[in-house]
């Protein structure tokens, strides 16, 4: 879990491309990929968040747990992952927004406005491309 270090990485950066799979291709964000939005808290806010994310947007949130260790999974700076798994389409900036204001929330798992161009590896083995759209 380094998400928090991904996005400073993709900030800092001059050029961000995305290289994915075709399972994370789709029109609009919950289509295809279904195991939520993942959002870094500080441990101790857990479920105070999730309580106030479902409050506002609906949906679920659950912490994200280890797959082979007890417990749940903690990120490279020693916080909690919270995997929200939302009901309907958003107005994701406002989202992203709302939820990085409430206390304890680190980061979001929303890149938005930052990739310049996306590359999916499709199943057949070629390459779709996507630029993002123009404002």
């Amino acid at each position: 879990g380094c998400l928090t270090q991904e996005k400073i990485v993709a900030d800092c950066a001059r050029h961000f491309i995305v290289i994915a799979d075709y399972r994370k291709d789709s029109k609009c964000l919950g289509q295809q990929w279904k195991k939520g939005i993942p959002v870094e808290v500080i441990p101790m806010a857990y479920v105070p968040i999730g309580r106030d994310i479902t409050r506002r947007f609906g949906g679920e949130v659950v912490l994200r747990m280890g797959v082979s260790k007890a417990g749940p999974v903690v990120t490279d700076n020693s916080n909690f992952i919270l995997d929200w798994k939302f009901e309907k389409v958003h107005n994701w900036k406002e989202v992203n927004m709302a939820i990085k204001m409430i206390p304890g929330v680190v980061e979001t798992g929303l890149f938005i406005d930052m990739a310049e161009r996306v590359y999916f590896g499709m199943q057949d083995g070629t390459v779709r491309i996507r630029d993002p759209p123009i404002h």
